[in-house]
């Protein structure tokens, strides 16, 4: 006689990017041995695969193409099969703003955790009177380098570029459209040195008001006994 299947349940949530409901399911066990042995490797492209399969195995609601969710989707979704597989709450050591120093551990619960909007967010950059972009959001290989990246790539203003240049989804010059995909990364280079400071600072807006993992918490320097509020913001901040 075979042995019993265990049902496994399912969730809903919303996309924070598109307001649409998908279904989900937690890790099972079989999953979370291959993200735990994809981590220890600290191999960033086995990461990748590990993370990549392990979302389209518990996403269940059809046509949603993980390679294309924005970075936030990424964040969002794996803080909630998380926390759907391994507990509804998590617990952070949050550094205490007023020495700079002191940790102090915090519960968070996971539904209390939201993607943070920020009004003043726009895709397009008006760069002058003739010329705009349109913005992508970076996507699950982003999402890998700023949360498993243990290898030093590079330059942090190097990094800075080709994240950028990975995000130009189209540039417009009057009628003419350039899509970011069909230039190489000399030429994307090469269009972004041509812009002044202000211009370049309206790209950095684009990144700095994205939707983003965010929570206060109230803590209580032990040592001090000074109270602060602490905003955590992005997926690593709920896993230090």
């Amino acid at each position: 006689m075979p042995l019993p299947t265990i049902t496994t349940p399912s969730y809903e949530l919303e996309l924070p990017s598109t307001g649409k409901k998908i279904k989900y399911r937690p890790f099972l066990v079989k999953e979370e041995k291959l993200l735990v042995l994809a981590l220890e490797t600290e191999d960033t492209k086995q990461i990748s695969t590990a993370i990549k399969t392990v979302l389209k195995n518990c996403i269940q609601s059809r046509g949603v193409k993980v390679e294309t969710l924005p970075t936030f989707d990424i964040e969002y979704l794996f803080l909630n099969i998380r926390g759907k597989s391994v507990g509804e709450e998590v617990e952070v050591n949050v550094l205490c703003p007023d020495d700079e120093k002191t940790y102090v551990p915090i519960k968070i619960y996971i539904d209390d955790i939201q993607c943070e909007k920020n009004d003043k967010h726009s895709k397009q950059i008006k760069l002058d009177d003739n010329v705009m972009m349109e913005m992508k959001y970076p996507s699950l290989s982003e999402f890998i380098k700023t949360n498993f990246d243990f290898k030093d790539t590079g330059s942090n203003l190097d990094q800075s570029f080709d994240l950028i240049a990975s995000c130009i989804d189209t540039i417009y010059q009057g009628e003419e459209a350039w899509a970011g995909k069909d230039c190489t990364k000399k030429e994307l280079q090469e269009f972004l040195d041509q812009m002044n400071s202000s211009q370049f600072k309206e790209i950095e807006s684009f990144f700095e008001t994205m939707p983003k993992l965010s929570h206060s918490v109230s803590v209580t320097n032990p040592e001090t006994k000074v109270k602060s509020e602490v905003v955590l913001e992005g997926l690593a901040s709920f896993f230090a």
